[in-house]
């Protein structure tokens, strides 16, 4: 593995662990941040390993789903959660009104920490 996608792994991995101590106290909104930038790390993982980075969101969204869903090479429930996560990000991050539950946070940082096991198995064969 790559040394900055090995560092992305660990940033991600930090990132849950961050989503996990919000969510504890209360803090949806900075919580599901935190999972999404989880997925987002762990997508740019994949993607360097491809030598492939982008500077847009989007455009590793797009690229993710080109190289590992389309391909076969990963679930596509991976790229899914890739996108939802985005989307709530998106809502905690600008729309003040938004509601979150901590139960749906909750699931959204059990599936950024099944998506990180997936990339580092994937990368350590």
């Amino acid at each position: 593995m790559k040394e900055e996608s090995s560092l992305l792994l660990f940033r991600a991995e930090e990132a849950i662990e961050s989503a996990d101590l919000l969510l504890e106290q209360g803090y949806l909104a900075d919580s599901i941040s935190r999972a999404y930038y989880a997925m987002f790390y762990i997508a740019e993982a994949l993607l360097n390993e491809k030598d492939l980075s982008f500077s847009k969101h989007g455009n590793v969204h797009g690229a993710f789903g080109e190289h590992f869903i389309k391909t076969g090479i990963l679930d596509k429930k991976y790229h899914k959660w890739l996108l939802e996560a985005f989307s709530r990000r998106i809502a905690s991050d600008y729309d003040a009104a938004a509601k979150f539950q901590s139960s749906s946070v909750k699931t959204m940082i059990d599936q950024a920490w099944e998506f990180l096991e997936t990339a580092r198995n994937f990368l350590a064969r």
